[in-house]
């Protein structure tokens, strides 16, 4: 009996041996590739054996040994970077691959609190506030709709839904006024396919309209003329009595400033709208 448990033992052990052989094994295998180019971009000109050490061997050779994981070797990373008071974008981009690597906002807190102890306190101040960065600003985003997706790339605001002159447009328009005394000045937007109908500034003298393009891609068009692709930093001088339209490209939102030039007894007159079989002749 004494000599079937010796051998049952040893048998248990090589079993686990060969267990932990394999999930090592697992662990290696399924490590990705780390490739770095920074030092070849940055200053392969100017320090190219820098750059060598830098991208071929710091991370081509030392970041792709197995010996370690990569959530441990970034870990390790960040928190000799903390010791030294490096508080700049190599640290942070170091944060970033930690979270990239599977270490969680829990961990690197956990970290950050303990390395404390030992760089000092300011140090660790630091590094939450970029760790902050990385960890809770990506957690707080939200999916943008089209609308402040594209507002975001322009200067000047969208404003609110142009209701009052819905009547007036195919599609939906909004309308941000930016200057209503002295001379009367709104950002006009059109999400894409958008258009006012033809329409005609009238006046007895001066009056008509001005725009300036802003954001996005458009077309302006006078009647029994060919459109005109408009772009930003484009400007449209139109004069009263012409009969036109302007609005949004078919794949494209679009903003101007309309701007009203002063005249005498003006008014605007709508028509008809632009018909689809004209506007998606457009790209």
């Amino acid at each position: 009996m004494k000599k079937i448990f010796i051998l049952f033992m040893i048998l248990l052990l090589s079993l686990n041996e060969i267990t932990l052989a394999k999930n090592c094994n697992k662990e290696n295998t399924s490590m990705k590739k780390i490739t770095q180019t920074a030092g070849h971009n940055i200053l392969g000109e100017f320090a190219p054996e820098f750059a060598h050490f830098n991208d071929d061997v710091l991370f081509g050779e030392n970041w792709n040994n197995q010996d370690i994981n990569l959530k441990t070797r970034s870990i390790i990373t960040v928190v000799a970077l903390m010791s030294q008071g490096i508080t700049d974008n190599s640290i942070k981009y170091h944060l970033q691959t930690a979270k990239n690597n599977g270490v969680t906002k829990e961990e690197i807190a956990a970290v950050i609190t303990h390395c404390a102890f030992y760089a000092g306190w300011p140090k660790a101040w630091a590094t939450f506030n970029l760790a902050k960065e990385v960890w809770c600003n990506e957690d707080n985003k939200t999916t943008l709709s089209d609308k402040d997706a594209y507002a975001k790339t322009i200067m000047f605001p969208i404003g609110e839904e142009n209701t009052a002159y819905a009547k007036y447009f195919t599609g939906k328009s909004y309308l941000a006024p930016l200057s209503t005394s002295q001379v009367q000045m709104f950002n006009v937007t059109f999400e894409p396919k958008c258009r006012n109908k033809w329409h005609i500034h009238n006046a007895k003298s001066s009056g008509g309209q001005i725009l300036i393009v802003v954001g996005g891609r458009g077309y302006y068009q006078e009647w029994g003329k060919e459109p005109q692709e408009l772009h930003i930093g484009d400007v449209v001088n139109i004069p009263a009595g012409v009969k036109h339209w302007h609005g949004a490209a078919p794949d494209s939102w679009f903003s101007h400033i309309a701007v009203e030039v002063e005249g005498e007894d003006t008014s605007n007159e709508w028509l008809e709208p632009v018909s689809d079989e004209e506007y998606n002749k457009l790209k």
